[in-house]
């Protein structure tokens, strides 16, 4: 590959997605992609960064062998890295042969603890494509999720952020229902959300009860 392709998008001769059609065409450019996110121009670290989150997501199996770099960029001190690395680790869990999510899976939810609204709503946002990619570590899962009414407020989470985290979680619910043991936990969680002066979270929560809870149905 060529060592400046990834400084064409800094030079902006190149796009994010002219530069994903070139690796996936010719996944040796790989290597020089995944160098691009230490770059220390953040044109080149989050354009990279972003062409990576696109590819784990159409070739999974590609980026799977470098999930370790993934992982380790959970603690960057570039949120925009951690979160895109986030999304990644869950793109890639359907193919975690090795199970190394599994392994990591409570440095993954103790992102839940953290200061910012958007790493908290990114895990539970993935949460669901998750599950789906690892059946066992539903329930786990599910218990991880059913804390979000409990997360602390901070300067840059604050009480409405908390209703969008929780309206996130009911549509990461309602993606593996069916698969989780302690449906009557869920249920209460979401009826909970029924007088929330959130207009969205509290439409989110009455569809939901439509769907899966039998009382709402036959009231």
């Amino acid at each position: 590959m060529q060592s400046d392709l990834p400084q064409k998008l800094a030079s902006k001769t190149m796009t994010k997605e002219e530069l994903l059609q070139r690796v996936e065409h010719n996944f040796d450019l790989l290597p020089e992609v995944l160098k691009g996110i230490s770059s220390s121009k953040a044109a080149i670290r989050y354009g990279c960064a972003k062409v990576l989150m696109d590819l784990s997501e159409k070739h999974p199996e590609k980026l799977y062998p470098h999930i370790d770099v993934f992982i380790g960029l959970l603690g960057s001190k570039y949120r925009i890295l951690a979160w895109n690395a986030m999304a990644v680790i869950a793109n890639l869990a359907k193919v975690d042969k090795d199970k190394k999510f599994d392994a990591t899976f409570d440095r993954y939810y103790s992102l839940l603890n953290d200061e910012y609204m958007v790493t908290v709503a990114n895990v539970v946002g993935h949460s669901g494509k998750i599950a789906l990619a690892k059946p066992y570590l539903t329930q786990r899962i599910t218990n991880e999720l059913l804390k979000v009414e409990k997360i602390r407020t901070t300067p840059h989470l604050s009480e409405e952020c908390k209703r969008v985290i929780a309206e996130k979680a009911i549509k990461s619910f309602d993606q593996f229902f069916e698969r989780i043991d302690a449906k009557e936990k869920v249920i209460s969680f979401v009826k909970r959300q029924l007088n929330s002066p959130r207009r969205t979270l509290k439409a989110e929560a009455e569809r939901f009860l439509r769907k899966w809870d039998q009382s709402t149905v036959e009231r």
